[in-house]
């Protein structure tokens, strides 16, 4: 059987071919999508904990971490990424942290500190919901400083990553 002059086999073969191609690249495509949705969080916890520990290294260890910053926005964005009302990131631990999102964005990020005479430490934290489901993925960084030691940044950690 032949169609638009060519032979059936032929538009058989060629249908097989791409099939074996979208079978291939599903799952590269995949974890390329999962990674993706993870650059956000991780490269911003990153900025953050570099530049609390920036900022410990130069000041006593009780009062080496800048104060907690709740929860901004205040609202985990649902499913899209937000464009933040101006003042969003005036929070002076923000501005300290010189922390804050020109571009739309995915999560919100909040800062804890606790200083004390002889520790303090800090967890940033990054929470989204990019499906709209009402679960959150967390990912969260912590950093300290002693006495007797250079301030240290942990490894991200990272919660129902993919929600």
């Amino acid at each position: 059987m032949r169609i638009g002059g060519r032979p059936l086999v032929e538009y058989v073969a060629l249908g097989a071919a791409l099939l074996c191609v979208v079978f291939s690249a599903a799952p590269a495509f995949l974890k390329n999508l999962r990674a993706s949705r993870m650059v956000e969080p991780m490269e911003r916890l990153k900025f953050i904990a570099e530049r609390a520990t920036a900022l410990a290294a130069g000041r006593p260890v009780e009062s080496a971490y800048p104060e907690s910053a709740p929860l901004t926005p205040n609202v985990v964005p649902r499913g899209e990424a937000v464009t933040d009302a101006p003042g969003t990131w005036d929070h002076p631990t923000w501005r300290l942290l010189g922390f804050h999102f020109d571009e739309p964005h995915a999560y919100s990020y909040s800062f804890e500190s606790n200083n004390g005479p002889d520790r303090s430490s800090f967890h940033a934290l990054a929470h989204g919901d990019l499906d709209a489901d009402g679960n959150l993925s967390t990912f969260v960084v912590s950093g300290e400083s002693t006495r007797s030691g250079a301030p240290s940044i942990g490894a991200v950690a990272m919660h129902r990553e993919v929600e």
